[in-house]
């Protein structure tokens, strides 16, 4: 691994302009490329899980499937019916309708609804539906004494889509600038403050290319690019930081008696070769979410992987190009100063009193330390035993959504629209009579119950063959709702089986809003173990085989675990309740979004392998130099605090930006990461790492041996100045 950094490395310092516009070259041609390709988005059978999928599958290949609907809504009394009818009017002449309903008037007769449905599959009614609030607002204003709105599945997700667009600029405006600050506070110039930032993003911009392409083989859910930014940046700030730190770092120990390329060179053998196994970490960890076999966790990685795998290779090729152009700026400045006989600036220290101190309590007390640490962020971990997961549907999102104000006044008039469950039967040839038949005492059987809508007659639709029906079932409670839910339950644990079971060779199944939820949770608890175990189990190895112990890999793995857990508790102690609303800008749904913990635990590993990799990279090399163990744990984390640090800082600013976003999965994912990121840098590396192996003392790198007083540095093959 060495070698091929310093491979790279020693070309790239050889050929510093080739390198550096090969870079943009490449870059611009993964932007081109994926813009000429263009995204291919997941469609809604890439969604279909558990029964609830093969209910959707069912009603799919019957022509029955679930469309696009629009609800338009007028109210104010006088003028509503000729209201209706001119909405009626516009939205048939429109291409994009497939057909209008006739106009219904809500129980208290204040309100009439007129329901569009929009042509194409369910998850395309945002990309038609501009046309129809377009007509929409035109009624409007040809009526302006009444109060017409549109709100809608389709309008719903285009107004998120919206607001996440929007979000994610703020987040850029707020984590930019912060972390360009950060990085002039740690390098003190602007020119080496830059360089981070703009490999980060052009980095990013890559990715993004190469997400597009990709997206033809795993498709895009629509998350990819959000996180490709969020990692990005982060990762792509902190290897370009600890590259450059520690080219400085030689700079100073090298006291002008090597050249630029040189410097790079010891650099690569180094930092270079811990960025490698770091990314190479964060790959393999992030695969394991492929194990879901879930189009967003797919979509999640791939991101993730394209964004660390380009992150990495700009640090080993177009970094150490610009190194050697500054450095060279750098050795002129030196000579110029000595010239004029002033002497060479000096480095600051690496390790300041604020480091020292947080070493201090490991290096004199380390069983105290470790054991009040580990305690701490056990306790912070208790509040996972008490995590609630939620698949967040429409009910979740933001209410300064227009579109989703619209929906509550909507759900308040017609509670009928809440909550849809539906009953899909494929019954036997010659058994159209028995289906109906069943369909129609299971209709009676619910609508004898509390829980479901009232109606005047069954919704039921059948296929031209005969062959498939579905029953729509309406629920007057939010999917949420645990009334809604008990609902799911007992249409499929007590009526189902009870009527259209009855049918012999007849297939039943249940879809509708609470039952792709339910089984969406289902689905990813059912894959956890797998992929958990997968998740340990390569992050163990590849600790192993980067620094050649068993003790280490299992500490990392246990350290990773303490960091993991202390974070998701903390996240569902303030998500989870209501107490921090007011403070951080949000509305508690009650628990947490199924996806976010899975996904959390995979890239909290990842990143936690940065830390880990280089603190303990550092560790490594002072032994190799002959320190005594306690010496060297001392000697490393002292040399890598303030870098570590200042890493952190970016990655904790760019994560905590998320927590302004709208959307309550961001939030939580922005929040745990930040959270983690911190503890991480903090607790882990500064406490417990020190406090375990300063205890463990040599047995830490069981079964290495101590290579005897061998230097870990290669020596440069470029000529000295």
């Amino acid at each position: 691994m060495t070698n091929i950094s310093v491979r790279m490395a020693r070309w790239s310092a050889l050929h510093p302009w080739r390198a550096i516009i090969g870079w943009l070259v490449f870059v611009v041609l993964c932007l081109s490329a994926g813009i000429t390709a263009g995204t291919h988005q997941a469609t809604t059978e890439d969604y279909w899980v558990g029964e609830a999928g093969r209910a959707e599958q069912l009603a799919t290949e019957a022509g029955l499937q679930r469309k696009p609907v629009e609800h338009v809504t007028i109210r104010g009394g006088d003028g509503t019916e000729a209201a209706a009818r001119d909405v009626a009017a516009r939205m048939a002449k429109l291409p994009e309708v497939a057909s209008v309903a006739d106009p219904v008037r809500s129980r208290d007769g204040d309100t009439v609804r007129v329901s569009v449905t929009l042509k194409g599959p369910e998850l395309e009614g945002k990309k038609n539906v501009v046309p129809l609030l377009a007509e929409t607002e035109k009624v409007a204003k040809a009526h302006p004494d009444l109060k017409i709105e549109e709100t809608g599945s389709p309008a719903i997700s285009k107004g998120v889509n919206d607001q996440r667009d929007e979000d994610l600029a703020l987040s850029e405006r707020i984590s930019l600038p912060v972390t360009l600050i950060t990085l002039l506070v740690v390098f003190g110039s602007a020119v080496m403050a830059g360089v981070p930032l703009l490999l980060a993003l052009t980095s990013i911009t890559a990715a993004m290319g190469l997400n597009m392409l990709a997206s033809h083989l795993i498709p895009d859910a629509g998350v990819g690019t959000n996180l490709i930014l969020l990692i990005g940046l982060a990762v792509g700030v902190d290897y370009t930081l600890f590259y450059l730190k520690r080219e400085r770092e030689e700079r100073a120990r090298a006291g002008g008696r090597l050249t630029s390329e040189a410097l790079v060179e010891l650099a690569a053998a180094t930092a270079g070769r811990s960025i490698v196994i770091s990314g190479l970490a964060v790959i393999v960890s992030t695969t394991t979410l492929y194990l879901a076999t879930d189009v967003i966790f797919s979509s999640l990685a791939t991101g993730t992987v394209l964004v660390v795998a380009v992150a990495v290779a700009s640090s080993l090729t177009v970094l150490p190009a610009l190194l050697v152009k500054l450095g060279r700026r750098t050795e002129r400045r030196a000579a110029q100063r000595a010239r004029k006989g002033k002497a060479p600036r000096a480095e600051r220290a690496e390790t300041g009193r604020f480091f020292a101190a947080l070493l201090r309590p490991a290096q004199r007390r380390p069983v105290a330390t470790l054991v009040v640490s580990v305690l701490a962020l056990l306790a912070l971990a208790m509040p996972v035993l008490q995590m609630k997961l939620i698949d967040p549907g429409r009910d979740t999102f933001s209410r300064d959504i227009p579109a989703m104000q619209a929906y509550d006044r909507l759900t308040a008039d017609f509670p009928e629209l809440l909550v849809k469950h539906e009953v899909v039967v494929r019954n036997a040839p010659g058994q159209e009579g028995e289906a109906r038949r069943a369909l129609t005492e299971l209709d009676e059987h619910t609508q004898a119950d509390a829980l479901f809508a009232k109606h005047a007659a069954p919704s039921l639709r059948t296929s031209a063959d005969g062959r498939t029906s579905v029953l729509e079932l309406s629920v007057p409670h939010p999917a949420q709702a645990d009334e809604a839910v008990r609902s799911l339950e007992r249409l499929r644990d007590v009526y189902i089986p009870a009527t259209t079971w009855e049918l012999r060779g007849a297939e039943t199944a249940v879809s509708g809003d609470v039952a792709r939820g339910r089984d969406y949770v289902h689905h990813e608890r059912g894959k956890l173990p797998l992929m958990l175990g997968a998740l340990l189990l390569v992050t163990f190895l590849m600790t192993v085989w980067a620094f050649r112990s068993v003790v280490i890999g299992l500490l990392g793995v246990v350290l990773n675990l303490l960091s993991a857990a202390a974070s998701l508790g903390l996240m569902v102690a303030v998500f989870q309740g209501t107490w921090a609303e007011t403070l951080l800008g949000f509305d508690s749904i009650g628990a947490i979004a199924s996806r976010v913990p899975l996904f959390l635990f995979v890239i909290l590993f990842g990143l936690s392998m940065d830390y880990q990799v280089f603190v303990v990279s550092r560790i490594q090399e002072a032994r190799q130099r002959g320190l005594s163990s306690r010496e060297a744990v001392l000697d490393g984390i002292g040399k890598s605090a303030k870098v570590v640090t200042s890493a952190a800082i970016v990655m904790v600013t760019v994560f905590g930006g998320f927590v302004a976003l709208h959307l309550a999965e961001m939030k939580q994912m922005g929040f745990c990461l930040a959270v983690a990121v911190l503890l991480d840098a903090v607790v882990i590396r500064m406490m417990v790492l020190p406090a375990a192996l300063l205890l463990l003392d040599d047995r830490a790198w069981w079964p290495s041996r101590r290579a005897a007083a061998r230097v870990a540095r290669t020596e440069p093959a470029l000529p000295v100045g």
